[in-house]
C-alpha cells in the first residue's frame, strides 16, 4: 500500500510518500515547499489570507503529486503556526475545499512525541526538534517516553522578536531562548539523563552541510553528522555578523533560511548549554516519519 503524509509547519510544507507492507514502511520520496506560514500571524493571532493561500496551494500541489505517485491514502497535519492561529478553522476549510483533505492540528506534546518516533535512535536518547514556531524536546527509549514537551521558541518566531546581525545580538537571542527553556523546565519533573541526543529540522541539516563543507542540496552528507557545541558556536559566530544576502552566498545554507538560520542555531546552543549536551547527531527524519510510524503502527521505516 502506498501512502503519503503532508505536514504544515511554521516555515514549510513537507510531504513523505512511503510504501507499507506487513507493518514495514519504505520511504519513496520527499517534497518540500518554503511557505513561512508563521510570518502570516498578526497581533490578533490571525493568519493572513495570503499566508493561508500559499500553504493551501502547496498542500493541493502535494496532494496531486501523491495521487500521481500512486498513493492510496494521504494524511495531513499541522503544527505550531496553525496551532497558534485563532482562525485555524478558516484555514482548515480552505484546505478541505481545495484538496479534499481533512486537517489534523497537533497539540505541542503530540508534535514532540512524533518527532521522537521519527528521529530517535536505539536505546535511551533525547531528541530536539527546532521548528519555525516552536521547539520540541523529548527523552525516551523506543515508544516509552519519560519527558516530552514543547517550548514557544522557534526560528521564525524569535526572528520577529529579535533582529540579529551581530554577535552581541546573537548572545541576546541565546539568553532569551535559555530563559524560555528554563521557565518551561521549572514546571516539569527533573529530566532523566540521555546518553545520546538527536536533532531534527532545517537548523540541523544546515549545520551539517556547513560543517561538512557541502552544498545544502547534497542530502547524502547530512544524516548521522555529529555536531559538538563548540562547532555549533563557531558557525553561529561566523554567520551572525553577515547580512541575509551574504549568507545566501554560502553553499551550505538554503537561501530561504538565510534570515532565520542564526535564530535557530541560538535556540540549539541554549538547549545544549542548559541540558548539558556535549554532542548531538543530525537526523534527516522527523515528525512526518513519526506520524507514519504511529498512524500505521509500523515496526520499522526504512
Amino acid at each position: 500500500m502506498r501512502v503519503a503524509v503532508i505536514g504544515i509547519g511554521s516555515n514549510s510544507v513537507r510531504m513523505l510518500i512511503a510504501d507499507i507492507e506487513n507493518h514495514i514502511g519504505h520511504r519513496v520520496r520527499r517534497e518540500r515547499a518554503g511557505t513561512r506560514l508563521f510570518a502570516g500571524l498578526d497581533a490578533q493571532r490571525r493568519l493572513s489570507p495570503q499566508s493561508m493561500k500559499t500553504s493551501v496551494d502547496s498542500v493541493a500541489a502535494m496532494a496531486t503529486s501523491a495521487l500521481e505517485a500512486g498513493a492510496e491514502e494521504t494524511l495531513l497535519f499541522a503544527t505550531s503556526a496553525t496551532r497558534d492561529a485563532s482562525n485555524s478553522d478558516v484555514f482548515a476549510a480552505l484546505i478541505r475545499q481545495t484538496s479534499g483533505l481533512e486537517l489534523q492540528i497537533l497539540p505541542g506534546e503530540s508534535e514532540a512525541q512524533l518527532s521522537f518516533f521519527g528521529a530517535s535512535g536505539k536505546g535511551q536518547c533525547g531528541v530536539i526538534d527546532i521548528g519555525g514556531g516552536s521547539t520540541e524536546i523529548i527523552i525516551g527509549n523506543g515508544v516509552n517516553l519519560s519527558s516530552s514537551f514543547s517550548c514557544q521558541m522557534g526560528a521564525v518566531r524569535l526572528s520577529r522578536l529579535y533582529p540579529l546581525q551581530s554577535c552581541p545580538e546573537m548572545t541576546a537571542v541565546i539568553d532569551a531562548s535559555s530563559r524560555i527553556l528554563e521557565e518551561k523546565l521549572s514546571t516539569l519533573p527533573a529530566l532523566l539523563p540521555a546518553p545520546a541526543w538527536y536533532g531534527t529540522g532545517g537548523t540541523f541539516t544546515t549545520l551539517a552541510a556547513m560543517v561538512n563543507g557541502v552544498p545544502w542540496t547534497d542530502r547524502t552528507h547530512m544524516h548521522g553528522t555529529k555536531l559538538t557545541c563548540q562547532q555549533i558556536e563557531k558557525e553561529a559566530s561566523l554567520l551572525a555578523p553577515m547580512s541575509p544576502e551574504e549568507r545566501k552566498l554560502l553553499p551550505g545554507l538554503q537561501p530561504n533560511r538565510a534570515d532565520i538560520i542564526v535564530h535557530g542555531i541560538c535556540i540549539l546552543i541554549a538547549c545544549m548549554r542548559t541540558l548539558q549536551i556535549p554532542e548531538i547527531t543530525v537526523s534527516e527524519y522527523g515528525n512526518l516519519d513519526g506520524f507514519l510510524k504511529y498512524h500505521y503502527q509500523l515496526d520499522e521505516l526504512f
